[in-house]
């Protein structure tokens, strides 16, 4: 039996993973795998514990499995800010095809585009920046001193090569006043996004999805622009106007093959009022649980 994967993508709170059930198994129920965002951690009763209990309530007996990006909650984290994503993506890969309950059987979406197996089905991106970000994280509480100390760095030089290796909102830095240097020293999104070379391996892979749903939140304040939670973003060589996805050069040269799973029907773009990454539990019951079932 093959195993396929529902996966739910959010940046800066939660990113859920779904499997099939491994064959033999006596749980009818689909494995679910919880990634969090920056500024969280794997075992936040505040978040990424409310969710499990949530989806635990919702789908009696299925397996949820929370990830710690690190040894320590502290280390998570951490890693959330400074961990280098490819690396990030590599432990998630290695975690993913190791746990006995999957084998046979802008983060989330470079799984999907670099470790087909155990395969996805779905993928639910919420609030997740597609095209990256060209605007300063705002953060409250704690994390606010970290986030001050972030946009100096974003500001003195977003693609040099230290900043790249070692912050995470670098990582996903989308310049389109310097399309040129974004190209050349993006270390993660450029890679992902296709914009030096095509890379055939992750085209394929990404299309053997049943389903890729973007959420966009109408009044976030945290993501800019906001256009990027449904793959659209900023014209080149300006920061005031955008494009959707369908007019960019990702979309009409289908260097990702997102044209081609348009046409097939397997792109769904979901709004909801609020800011970032607020939604209702009436509106996570309505518009998500039927992709986690």
């Amino acid at each position: 039996m093959t195993t396929r994967l529902r996966v739910i993508f959010g940046v800066g709170t939660l990113l859920f993973l779904v499997v099939s059930p491994v064959h033999g198994s006596d749980n009818a129920t689909t494995p679910l795998v919880l990634w969090h965002g920056m500024g969280d951690s794997c075992c936040n009763p505040l978040s990424m514990g409310a969710i499990k209990k949530r989806i635990e309530g919702a789908i009696p007996g299925i397996d949820v499995l929370s990830l710690m990006i690190g040894k320590t909650v502290i280390q998570d984290t951490e890693n959330g800010f400074f961990m280098d994503v490819n690396e990030q993506v590599a432990m998630v890969c290695s975690q993913l095809s190791q746990d006995p309950k999957l084998k046979s059987g802008q983060f989330l979406r470079a799984v999907a585009q670099r470790c087909p197996s155990p395969p996805m089905k779905t993928l639910i991106s919420i609030g997740g920046q597609q095209q990256g970000v060209y605007g300063l994280p705002r953060c409250p509480g704690e994390s606010s001193v970290i986030c001050d100390w972030i946009r100096k760095k974003l500001n003195s030089g977003a693609y040099t090569d230290v900043v790249q290796k070692h912050l995470v909102q670098a990582q996903y830095w989308h310049d389109p006043l310097n399309d040129d240097l974004y190209k050349k020293h993006s270390l993660f999104l450029a890679d992902i996004n296709q914009e030096r070379v095509v890379n055939e391996t992750y085209k394929k892979n990404l299309q053997m999805l049943d389903k890729f749903v973007m959420v966009k939140f109408l009044q976030d304040t945290v993501v800019d622009p906001v256009d990027t939670e449904w793959f659209g973003f900023l014209k080149t060589g300006q920061a005031k106007e955008t494009e959707t996805l369908q007019e960019s050069v990702l979309y009409k040269e289908d260097r990702l093959g997102l044209a081609a799973m348009e046409a097939a029907g397997k792109l769904h773009f979901l709004a909801t009022e609020g800011d970032h990454l607020q939604f209702t539990e009436k509106w996570f019951n309505e518009n998500l649980l039927p992709y986690l079932r």
